[in-house]
């Protein structure tokens, strides 16, 4: 038998061929993205470039929200709004926005549509609302969007053309390709009985795949006991679905957006593993079933059980990887419903509808000290609560902000349509250097 080393399989000849075909793939990269003009330019220093970029371009920076959860998104939404705060405060821009500090955001129902009117750009080429506003438009009008109520067939459709109209007048004809950022909103399409994922990327490469913003909130968070199942179809008439609330897909989207910037590599040319990103994951507080005291749970409250350990498995498995590659770099921002002491009134505030009360007691839940997940192992309580949490990361944000602003390379390389008025749906390459 001969030796492995004799086997053409290993022989010296196929390492130089694999070698010399990445770096000639490392020259054309460099040519088409970044404007490479030297073309002597040695392997070495080309191969040394691409070692030096992770710590010359920073972190991609992902924002994820999960579905309603028991607060209908609120805990979420009031989240966003401290994080802005803080964003502004410590930057010294009091103008600054949320999607300033992010690179992608991933939304699941309540949370679709929070990054949904905080990343879609309006007239002035800013996001259409701060953070404060898209939690009070959850709070006005989150008993609209998903409570279900008694009553049959008309009675969904008639709740449906009011969340129609409510997005219709919110968001207008904006589209996917109107996001400031990339957006990646999940909904389950009972067509092709699968996950479907609403993406930023996929309108702007893709014919079939641009979806009209108030669709793609509807879709997300078409409750079927509220509304029904939600029929609809692309810009450009090509691609159909049936859509379902997104959280029965992806409740906690945040394991969605890490793959999604991992393997764009157009967008994201040096992001190679969970140690190049920072991830601040939002959930929406787990739902209070009693579990301890009655065992004869309805059907419904399985539902609700599926759907956060699903979220949790989720914030689990992501936590472990960066804890495994010896980052810190992702925050999860969630009360336990089961041992938290502020459910109980939070969800009688909630009944009663009254503003100040529920974010009163949203504020208390995000005062206490927080949780951190460990996999197959639960949870354990530390000392920083989801405020210490928020703050702590806003700082972070900003530092890798500023850190671009010297960077000989870009960590974002995002493609973008012309602003309105739109003519054409011809895109170009937007060579990120900061957030901007």
């Amino acid at each position: 038998m001969a030796a492995v080393s004799a086997s053409p399989m290993f022989d010296d000849s196929t390492f130089d061929v694999d070698k010399l075909s990445y770096e000639i793939f490392s020259i054309l990269e460099n040519n088409f993205l970044f404007g490479y003009d030297e073309p002597k330019l040695s392997v070495s220093k080309t191969t040394q470039q691409m070692k030096c970029s992770k710590q010359v371009n920073g972190k991609v920076r992902i924002l994820s929200i999960d579905g309603g959860g028991a607060t209908d998104g609120i805990l979420a939404g009031k989240a966003l709004a401290h994080l802005e705060n803080f964003l502004r405060r410590k930057s010294g821009n009091s103008k600054a926005h949320i999607s300033d500090y992010f690179d992608v955001v991933a939304g699941s129902g309540a949370g679709g549509i929070l990054a949904a009117l905080l990343f879609t750009r309006g007239k002035d080429g800013n996001p259409m609302f701060s953070a404060d506003e898209s939690l009070d438009f959850l709070v006005e009008n989150r008993r609209r969007i998903f409570l279900p109520s008694a009553g049959g067939i008309l009675r969904r459709c008639f709740r449906a053309s009011k969340v129609e109209k409510l997005l219709r007048k919110t968001f207008g004809e904006c589209t996917l390709k109107d996001t400031v950022k990339p957006v990646l909103i999940p909904c389950y399409d009972l067509s092709t009985c699968a996950p479907f994922l609403f993406s930023r990327a996929d309108a702007l490469e893709m014919d079939g795949y641009d979806f009209k913003i108030r669709d793609v909130c509807l879709a997300t968070s078409a409750n079927p006991t509220v509304t029904g199942a939600v029929e609809m179809k692309s810009v450009d008439q090509k691609t159909k679905i049936t859509a379902v609330d997104g959280g029965i897909a992806m409740n906690n989207p945040t394991a969605a957006a890490i793959t999604h910037v991992l393997n764009n590599k157009q967008e994201f040319p040096f992001c190679n593993g969970v140690e190049d990103l920072v991830v601040v994951s939002l959930g929406n507080g787990e739902s209070d079933l009693g579990i301890g005291s009655n065992q004869n749970l309805l059907p419904s409250a399985f539902v609700k059980i599926a759907g956060d350990g699903a979220s949790d498995m989720v914030d689990q498995a992501v936590s472990m990887a960066f804890t495994q590659r010896g980052t810190s770099n992702y925050a999860r921002i969630q009360t336990n419903g089961i041992i938290s002491t502020k459910q109980g009134s939070l969800q009688r505030a909630m009944k009663s509808n009254n503003k100040t009360e529920i974010l009163s007691k949203i504020e208390e839940m995000l005062s206490e000290k927080t949780y951190q997940s460990v996999l197959f192992q639960g949870k354990k309580m530390v000392e920083s609560t989801n405020l210490d949490k928020l703050e702590l990361f806003s700082g972070e944000l900003i530092k890798e902000e500023e850190r671009r602003k010297t960077s000989s390379l870009p960590t974002v390389v995002l493609k973008h349509t012309i602003p309105t008025p739109r003519t054409s749906s011809a895109t170009t390459l937007s060579t990120l250097s900061s957030s901007s």
